[in-house]
């Protein structure tokens, strides 16, 4: 107990209230003490009682490396899934999928064990590696992403509908040169938002400027750097399938002397903490993160008690939030 009220800064008696279940502990400390207790092994009576009935308490959340590098984004997400499985009386556990794991397909041992009742995969790790998952017969849900070949549930936002409206406003200002900028092998979420760059360009017949299009685009500066030195014609507008990508852009320009938003207007994507540090504040789309985590479990939940029924994927709406990054389109001379 000692070492669980350490972890936690807290004093040995709370610890032994809480999981005696006696009073003088809040509910939420109360949780915080089960969780890390069973996180080091644990066993008090609630535990116990839990894997009598065939539950073993805990739930697993996996994403790869550089998911969980991508803070602003999938940090919001992970805190809503957290909040959310706490307050249903289960524990979190967190494992990262590095390169040499995914390639060999090695799974987290609490995966392998079947010591989780339900499995969360944030975002794209590989087809095989999420299929192997699957294999082991607990119940699994993708968060934001989904793949023809992967036979399971999905909560995912609308992607070409959120990139639709973006560039939709940035024709709505006169804009015609209006490059894309992003990775789309990287995830079917930036595939998406390039269809519905796409589509909204056709929409309104403006012709796909192959010049101007980016698709395999890295985020660092030094490629955004020579790709926009290298272009003959530069573009008014730019669409930038995530906020870190707005925000390069947006800093490289300023380096080679082209003004945000008066000679180039930038839309990003995800309403993160880089879209309002930028300068000028980047005009982005907007996802409900904590909505997000929140029916990720809802839907985990549910598919732990109907294992037999049809696969679901949930659709989220996204808005645009409209900021100082956009403006009428510069007259060409």
């Amino acid at each position: 107990m000692q070492d669980i009220a350490d972890r936690l800064n807290i004093s040995k008696n709370s610890v032994s209230q809480a999981l005696r279940g006696k009073e003088g502990v809040s509910e939420e400390t109360r949780e915080r003490i089960k969780r890390v207790a069973e996180e080091m092994g644990y066993q008090y009576p609630g535990a116990r009682k839990k894997k009598k009935q065939g539950r073993t308490g805990n739930i697993g959340l996996i994403a790869s490396d550089l998911t969980f590098s991508l803070k602003n984004f999938f940090g919001e997400i992970y805190l809503s899934i957290e909040k959310e499985v706490v307050k249903r009386g289960m524990n979190l556990h967190i494992q990262s999928v590095n390169q040499e794991q995914k390639e060999k397909l090695i799974l987290p041992s609490f995966i392998e064990n079947k010591m989780v009742d339900g499995i969360l995969i944030l975002s794209h790790i590989s087809t095989e590696y999420i299929n192997k998952v699957i294999s082991t017969g607990i119940p699994t849900i993708l968060v934001d992403h989904h793949h023809p070949n992967i036979h399971a549930d999905a909560v995912l936002t609308n992607n070409r509908f959120g990139a639709y409206l973006a560039v939709q406003h940035l024709i709505e200002l006169n804009h015609r040169d209006i490059a894309f900028v992003g990775n789309v092998e990287y995830s079917p979420s930036y595939e998406e938002r390039y269809e519905g760059y796409l589509l909204a360009l056709r929409e309104y017949g403006i012709e796909p400027n192959e010049e101007f299009i980016f698709k395999n685009a890295e985020e660092k500066e030094e490629v955004i750097i020579q790709y926009i030195k290298q272009l003959k014609q530069q573009p008014t507008a730019w669409f930038c399938v995530n906020d870190r990508l707005g925000f390069l852009v947006n800093s490289v320009l300023k380096q080679q002397g082209i003004q945000v938003p008066d000679q180039a207007s930038i839309c990003s994507y995800d309403n993160g903490q880089l879209s309002k540090i930028s300068t000028p504040k980047t005009t982005t789309v907007d996802i409900d993160l904590e909505l997000y985590g929140r029916r990720a479990v809802e839907l985990l939940f549910w598919r732990m008690e109907n294992k037999n029924e049809p696969f679901q994927e949930i659709l989220l709406s996204s808005k645009l939030i409209k900021r100082e990054s956009t403006t009428f389109a510069p007259k060409r001379s």
